[in-house]
């Protein structure tokens, strides 16, 4: 992110950390929600082992899917932003005084 001149870089990557963070703390919850459901029916016995392996896959599933949602986001982000010049001398041109 802080590969170029442009200070917009730094409230991108500012963003970029309270998306993490949202994902990070709904991941948290969701496992927790999981759990707090998935350990009493296993430890009661009411969960069959096929059933259990399913929904414990299903939970890691929707975890990583939630995570992968920050990667689309933040290519989505720089899909939008002001490319910096390809080449270094095409701003120095800009800045030069007229003749």
């Amino acid at each position: 992110m802080f590969l170029n001149d442009r200070l917009a870089s730094v409230c991108e990557t500012f963003a970029l950390a309270r998306r993490a963070n949202r994902v990070v703390r709904q991941n948290f919850a969701l496992a927790f929600a999981y759990n707090l459901v998935a350990v009493p029916l296993a430890v009661a016995g009411l969960a069959s082992p096929p059933i259990a392996a399913l929904a414990m896959s299903s939970s890691s599933l929707t975890l990583t899917l939630n995570r992968l949602r920050l990667r689309i986001g933040s290519r989505a982000a720089r899909g939008r932003a002001v490319p910096a010049p390809a080449i270094a001398g095409d701003a120095a041109v800009a800045l030069r005084p007229a003749a």
